[in-house]
């Protein structure tokens, strides 16, 4: 009860922020607000939280790398931006996470433009009622939200390891999840397995609350991986908050319009859902922090099953396997 309160009347935490902060305002408050040396690589930044992080991000310097599927809503978002602040950099490349031979062709592309990498966020997220399998077998919310992001991760590592060295900046890696990855229990790989196998077991909400379940347990395991690589690179996982993007275009219509209705005091503005991804992305009060989640740019504690480090370890051996499978080798 305490928590709700403190999130409606916008109270803030130990970082000075809270639900009510926005991502210009945590950019601003941080000592690193001149970004000029970041180079940034945001998934889903064509519209809704994505493109306010990349509209912030940008605004305080950081060169942008904006990969999406459809490339003209890309460029849209790349002039909106740049209409605001001309001197923006910009570049604009293909990518259809659905699809991991997309993935890989993204990243040896953007291998072969030389750049750093020092920032990677992983916002992309799809929210289907409709089932559907990846063309690598995958169903495709999991694929989507999770394993393409995975596989990207995996892939630009050694890039983004490299800048940290060169650089003396620390690399950090942000997966956006959601608290919504709380309503999923059970056996996640048992239950991927069973609704690739068969539609019948499909259950949308569910399909979605295990895809963001993943992005938890993905950074849980990656930062015990990079702290034994003595990595100069941190992980984290962030809850933007409840706003209505178009994440939920495939669920539009009278129910959904009532309960938007009927929450509206408890969703955030755009601008507040981008603060927590600004702030852990930029803010040095985290830079020696990995491995944690964050809610209204606080340290949060994610459910039990998000908490699970041998579970987080199983998915992401199961992970590869997957990947392996498609590729019939080991990336």
């Amino acid at each position: 009860m305490l928590q709700t309160v403190r999130y409606l009347i916008g109270s803030v935490g130990a970082s000075g922020f809270g639900s009510k902060s926005t991502a210009e305002e945590v950019t601003e408050a941080s000592s690193t607000g001149d970004l000029k040396s970041i180079t940034a690589i945001i998934t889903g930044a064509t519209s809704g939280i994505g493109a306010e992080t990349a509209r912030v991000l940008a605004k305080r310097g950081a060169r942008l790398v904006l990969p999406a599927r459809t490339l003209k809503a890309a460029e849209d978002t790349k002039a909106r931006i740049v209409s605001e602040f001309p001197d923006s950099e910009i570049v604009v490349m293909a990518l259809d996470l659905s699809s991991l031979s997309s993935v890989t062709t993204f990243v040896s592309d953007f291998e072969s433009l030389n750049l750093p990498l020092n920032l990677l966020i992983n916002n992309a997220g799809k929210f289907s009622h409709d089932y559907a399998i990846s063309e690598d077998g995958i169903e495709m919310t999991f694929a989507t939200n999770y394993l393409g992001h995975f596989l990207l991760t995996k892939l630009l590592l050694r890039k983004m390891m490299e800048t940290a060295k060169e650089t003396g900046i620390r690399g950090r890696i942000v997966n956006v999840s959601s608290s919504i990855h709380s309503w999923f229990s059970g056996d996640g790989l048992r239950y991927l397995q069973l609704i690739t196998n068969k539609r019948s077991h499909y259950d949308a909400t569910r399909a979605y609350a295990l895809s963001k379940l993943a992005n938890v347990l993905h950074i849980k395991e990656l930062a015990h991986r990079l702290k034994k690589m003595e990595a100069n690179v941190s992980a984290y996982c962030v809850h933007p908050g409840i706003v209505r993007t178009r994440l939920t275009r495939d669920r539009e219509g009278i129910v959904t319009d009532l309960v938007f209705f009927l929450a509206s005091k408890l969703l955030k503005t755009i601008p507040q859902a981008a603060a927590t991804t600004c702030y852990v992305a930029t803010h040095p009060r985290v830079t020696g922090v990995s491995g944690k989640y964050y809610a209204d740019c606080n340290e949060a504690a994610p459910s039990k099953l998000g908490s699970n480090a041998d579970e987080a370890r199983r998915l992401w051996i199961s992970s590869e396997a997957m990947i392996a499978q498609r590729f019939k080798t080991s990336l």
